[in-house]
Order: structure tokens, then C-alpha cells, then sequence
């Protein structure tokens, strides 16, 4: 397991933007899988379980912590000055691409999990879709969206999406 925090981090900090967050869910995760490892060590890939957990506090517990973070009074600039120097030089590459980090930050929270699980860890749709808990299609709908909406942040191109919604709605 050790030898994937490196890319836990990494993948931790593309879906919550937050280095000190991405480092308390990896350190959660590495504690969880610890406390299964009997199980665990011996399953065919245990960093994909370890993944899987990772995404899913990500993604689960998104608004508490925020709250949290809000009646604290912390922002993520003030929480990235606390940040340590080898877990901030091990995430510089991923901040030297901010453009692409604001844009994922502005995906809705499935979407950006996706986007980063798909293409950032380059995992196949079956095995993403395993991870967050829903169908392939869903994925396949989740890659698309997503796609289009970076298109839309990065390049400034509007698509025939403009008008429609994270769950498929249109804004009115």
C-alpha cells in the first residue's frame, strides 16, 4: 500500500482540489485497508479495493467536510500553507496544471471522479463503474458530460449541452 500513496494523493487531490483533504483521505484509506489487511492482502488487487475506498470517502463526505471547513473559518489557500514539503513536491506536477485542475473543480463531484479515475488513473469504464457503484452507462454518460463541459472551460466553445444540467435537466 505504501507503495501507491503516492498515486492516492494524487488522485485524492484532482477530485477534492485540497492537499491537506487529499492527504487525510489517504491517510483514512491506508488506515481502513489496514484494519482489513487480513482480507485484504489477499485479494488480486488490493490497490484497487484501496482506490475504491479512497473515491467513495472522496465522494461521500464532500459537503461535511466543507461545512467543517467553513466553521473553521479555513480556506484552501490557508490549509495549503500548512501543507508538508514532501506530500506538496510530490503533487507539484498536478499544480503546475491548474488550469486543468480549476476546470476539473468545476465539474459536478460524479463527474470529476470519473474524469479523474478514467483519465488521470486510467482505469477502464467496467472497473470505474465498480468503484463509484453504478452502471458502465452511467460512467460512459459521466465521461461524455464531463468532457464536454472541460471543452467548454478550457477552450470557451459552447456545445449543444450548454443549456442542460449535471442530472440531465435543462436550465431554465
Amino acid at each position: 500500500m505504501a507503495d501507491n500513496a503516492d498515486a492516492f494523493a494524487r488522485t485524492a487531490y484532482l477530485i477534492t482540489r485540497d492537499l491537506s483533504e487529499a492527504e487525510d483521505l489517504v491517510q483514512e484509506t491506508l488506515i481502513r485497508v489496514a484494519r482489513r489487511w487480513g482480507r485484504v492482502g489477499s485479494m488480486d488487487h488490493p490497490a484497487a479495493y484501496a482506490r475504491r475506498i479512497l473515491v467513495n470517502l472522496a465522494l461521500d463526505a464532500a459537503d461535511v467536510r466543507v461545512r467543517h471547513r467553513e466553521e473553521l473559518g479555513y480556506t484552501a489557500h490557508s490549509l495549503d500553507a500548512h501543507a508538508d514539503e514532501r506530500a506538496t513536491g510530490e503533487l507539484v506536477a498536478v499544480q503546475n496544471r491548474s488550469e486543468l485542475g480549476w476546470a476539473l473543480a468545476a465539474l459536478p463531484r460524479q463527474q470529476r471522479a470519473v474524469m479523474v479515475l478514467r483519465y488521470w488513473e486510467d482505469l477502464p469504464e467496467a472497473e470505474v463503474a465498480e468503484i463509484l457503484g453504478c452502471s458502465i452507462g452511467t460512467v460512459k454518460k459521466a465521461t461524455w458530460r464531463g468532457a464536454i463541459r472541460l471543452r467548454e472551460t478550457l477552450v470557451g466553445t459552447a456545445s449543444p449541452l450548454s443549456g442542460v444540467t449535471a442530472n440531465g435537466g435543462n436550465r431554465s
